[in-house]
């Protein structure tokens, strides 16, 4: 089992031993032992650039690519290329749960984010968004200890991430204050990439353990009407319209609402994941961790996606430079829509009808509380907008109260006095 990780990490190099799970993993692939019952060593993943400063600023795009070119390009698992059969020396050594453990390595901060960030893509498989507001959290939690004279992430202290905390709900020259969510997210993980740390032998102790992120205030699911819905895909345009780009808007709203998908989801949909769509309306999404789930598209949605498809698409993808693009949602240029344009196309709409504070995940919300004003079971909506759990989903439940309300008082006899 071990040696199927280490080949899926990619090139790996001989390092001494660290936690004692890694531990039991290693004698189990049949690693010697030394005499005194310490495991000779685990395999590290190697970058080749471990001990670098990463450079600041740089995207995810350009992060995979360097993965893709180094480590991770499917090279050979290295073997260890020494053995300790003499007693562990003393120096440099604390006491563990399987024996006596190395002094934590010596890597630079960006250097340990570089790491971290290279461990959520490969073995968590996180979601790219997920990856790169991480990076931007940690490169500048990185800034942050480099001003307060921390050269290694062993040096952080409590004190450290708990103002760093602070330091992102205030802002400073460089940076506006951030909301809670985002400040909770980059404590979320600036607290794993301690963790890891610890776990990778980079560093003895967890500062971060006890500095927690701010409890997000309880907000609920901003939905609209119905006849809000209608007002926004109307003014979004007609399915006869001429224009390519109004039956762009028309069809990516349509499918907004019809399937409740995140933007991320509508935007990232290829061509060929609708190629069944006229025997079978549904529709294949992968949402949030690679996670995928097969989802209806109503009629409306697939009238709107049919008249793009045939009439306006291909005009977009005509304007295309360079290859064409297997996206579905195509901009004016021919490539792949973007979050940010599908926010534009919505705002524009909303504008339009003279709705406010509209946003994309509105429509998802409107998507949730429609069908369970309708009757349908929480279960299903649970499946249908891809939550881990149903206690993500419950909290459209308490929406739908205020036409419980409503239901009540005009149909119980003593309601009212």
């Amino acid at each position: 089992m071990f040696a199927s990780r280490a080949t899926r990490a990619g090139a790996l190099r001989f390092h001494p031993a660290r936690s004692a799970g890694l531990r039991r993993q290693v004698t189990a692939s049949g690693v010697r032992r030394p005499a005194g019952g310490a495991p000779v060593g685990v395999l590290r993943r190697y970058t080749g650039q471990q001990n670098r400063p990463a450079r600041a600023g740089r995207g995810l795009a350009a992060f995979t690519a360097g993965l893709k070119a180094g480590a991770l390009a499917g090279r050979p698992v290295a073997e260890p290329t020494a053995r300790h059969d003499g007693p562990w020396p003393r120096a440099g050594l604390e006491a563990g749960p399987a024996g006596p453990l190395l002094s934590p390595v010596v890597v630079s901060v960006d250097g340990a984010v570089t790491r971290y960030l290279q461990y959520l893509v490969v073995e968590r498989g996180l979601a790219a968004n997920t990856v790169e507001s991480y990076e931007r959290d940690l490169r500048r939690y990185a800034g942050f200890l480099a001003a307060r004279g921390r050269s290694g992430l062993a040096e952080a202290t409590g004190l450290d991430v708990a103002e760093f905390r602070a330091a992102l709900r205030t802002g400073d020259e460089e940076h506006p204050p951030l909301a809670v969510s985002s400040v909770g997210r980059a404590v979320v993980a600036v607290r794993g990439l301690h963790a890891f740390a610890v776990r990778d032998g980079l560093a003895a102790a967890d500062p971060a353990r006890e500095v927690a992120p701010p409890a997000p205030a309880k907000r609920l699911p901003k939905a609209i009407s119905l006849d809000a819905v209608e007002r926004l895909l109307d003014a979004a345009g007609s399915t006869d319209d001429p224009d390519p780009r109004v039956l762009r808007d028309r069809a990516l709203l349509e499918f907004l609402y019809g399937t409740g998908a995140r933007i991320s989801e509508a935007t990232g949909l290829d061509v060929d994941d609708l190629d069944h769509l006229a025997r079978d309306p549904a529709v294949l999404l992968t949402g949030k961790g690679g996670k995928q789930r097969y989802v209806p598209v109503g009629s409306y949605a697939v009238k709107a996606l049919d008249a793009y498809l045939v009439r306006g698409r291909p005009a977009l993808a005509g304007k295309a430079v360079r290859a064409a693009s297997p996206a579905v949602f195509l901009n004016a240029r021919g490539g792949r829509l973007t979050r940010q344009g599908a926010w534009g196309i919505l705002r524009d709409a909303a504008l339009r009808c003279g709705a406010a504070d509209v946003s994309p995940h509105t429509m998802r919300h409107s998507f949730a509380t429609h069908l369970l004003d309708g009757g349908a079971d929480i279960r299903v909506v649970q499946e249908l907008l891809g939550h881990a759990s149903v206690a993500t989903t419950q909290v459209y439940t308490l929406v739908t109260v205020d036409k419980l309300r409503e239901v009540y008082a005009a149909a119980h006899p003593r309601a009212s006095g």
